[in-house]
């Protein structure tokens, strides 16, 4: 037989049996787009903006529905009835986590984020444990965040009003919070082995973020080294990145919106005064500055289709049965962008946040750190970074930008696992 022919026919089979496996497993699982051999449905996704897609394939295929990875199906939920169904009503079922193929080799389904099964829950209690022996909900925890706030203004100061760009310096603070939780020391912010630490962290969040880049349950020890090892990474990875991104997003939209800045600086001039540090005693006297705070990540959306999950079973949903193992994607924009709990959702306003009367009116849809059993372990502590060091920097600077406010663009420009703000220098001008 002619070789070229020959290859013509080992091809055409192949389609037909991907055609044929697509086919077969659909009457399963929630209707989709129709996948085209091999690919799926990849080009019928825009990587730079995956949750648009996803907004747009609801449209046509309803809340719940199926897409195709190359030859890996994918069931998607949109919305905020669809994803609370899932992650808390069947929040056991679909507790399980897909893998990412960029950190399955270097992850191993090691740590808390990726594990699974029987590993996952052992470890996840063991570091709940360990953070809160370790002071995590703690008067010993806002300690360690008031000092390190404290030294965050110092190095501010540093840059005595000149433009600067805000990353590296508020990468370093949340990391010196881990840092002091798991070493009980935190770093200089020139210890060359913390500057290592924290490039190590920038560059991961930034190659995660460029794109989507997908296994077998662990059967080991859970207490190994290199699985302890991979949860402190972990704590790191997360309580470090997800901060600092959000603080670095929180003070270009400060630049961006100087009305609501000048409002949050009234009420911690009326609330804290100069001569004090914040503490997390006074948030519940601030309801516009709390506001503001659920506004940015609520705005941001820092992980528009969350961490991917997977079903631990056989799955009843909907009507639809989802096979053990299959991938779900919980598209956590539609959720904290759903216009008719947020009207305008586009627009930046903490007005989403208050009632009539200027109180703090919080939300079921307000899901940030997601929902059900894979919530974020590092929730409380997160929030209370994200108030103590925003209050501390705004009660002793004014935020000055380069250009016109108007002219700032908040357009994230990475929008993989996560949504990295554009770089922007501002000034931090001494109260």
């Amino acid at each position: 037989m002619d070789p070229v022919v020959a290859l013509v026919l080992g091809v055409s089979c192949l389609l037909l049996l991907s055609l044929w496996r697509h086919r077969s497993g659909r009457g399963k699982l929630p209707p989709g787009p129709t996948p085209l051999p091999i690919i799926g449905n990849i080009l019928q996704i825009d990587i730079k903006d995956i949750s648009k897609s996803l907004r747009n394939l609801s449209k046509v295929y309803g809340p719940v529905f199926t897409l195709y990875l190359g030859m890996k199906p994918i069931v998607v939920l949109h919305g905020y009835e669809a994803v609370k169904e899932a992650l808390v009503d069947h929040g056991e079922e679909f507790a399980g986590r897909d893998s990412i193929p960029i950190l399955k080799r270097s992850k191993k389904n090691f740590g808390i984020v990726f594990s699974n099964g029987k590993t996952w829950k052992e470890i996840r209690r063991f570091s709940l444990m360990t953070l809160r022996n370790f002071g995590m909900g703690k008067r010993s925890i806002e300690d360690r965040v008031q000092e390190e706030a404290r030294c965050l203004v110092e190095e501010l100061r540093k840059t005595n009003g000149s433009p600067c760009d805000p990353t590296f310096i508020l990468g370093c603070a949340p990391c010196n919070v881990i840092c002091s939780i798991i070493f009980k020391n935190r770093y200089d912010y020139q210890d060359p082995d913390f500057l290592t630490l924290v490039n190590k962290l920038n560059e991961n969040i930034r190659i995660l973020s460029s794109a989507w880049v997908q296994e077998k349950d662990n059967q080991g020890l859970e207490y190994t080294y290199e699985n302890l090892v991979s949860t402190a990474s972990d704590l790191f990875g997360a309580g470090t990145e997800t901060t600092s991104t959000t603080l670095r997003y929180a003070l270009l939209l400060l630049l961006k919106h100087p009305q609501v800045t000048a409002k949050v600086q009234e009420e911690i001039q009326c609330v804290i005064g100069r001569h004090r540090s914040p503490c997390m005693q006074d948030r519940s006297r601030m309801p516009y500055t709390d506001a503001v705070l659920y506004e940015i990540q609520r705005y941001i959306d820092l992980l528009p289709v969350n961490l991917p999950h997977a079903v631990t079973c056989d799955v009843k949903f909907r009507n639809y049965l989802i096979p053990k193992g299959t991938a779900i994607w919980t598209s956590l924009t539609s959720v904290l962008h759903d216009n008719k709990e947020f009207p305008h959702p586009e627009m930046f306003d903490p007005g989403h946040f208050l009632d009539d009367c200027g109180n703090l009116r919080k939300s079921d849809y307000f899901m940030p750190f997601s929902s059900g059993k894979r919530m974020c372990v590092g929730e409380s502590l997160a929030r209370m970074e994200l108030f103590l060091f925003l209050t501390t920097i705004l009660q002793h600077f004014h935020l000055k930008s380069q250009v016109d406010p108007k002219e700032l663009d908040t357009t994230p420009i990475a929008n993989g696992l996560a949504s990295l703000p554009p770089l922007y220098k501002l000034c931090f001008i001494p109260v």
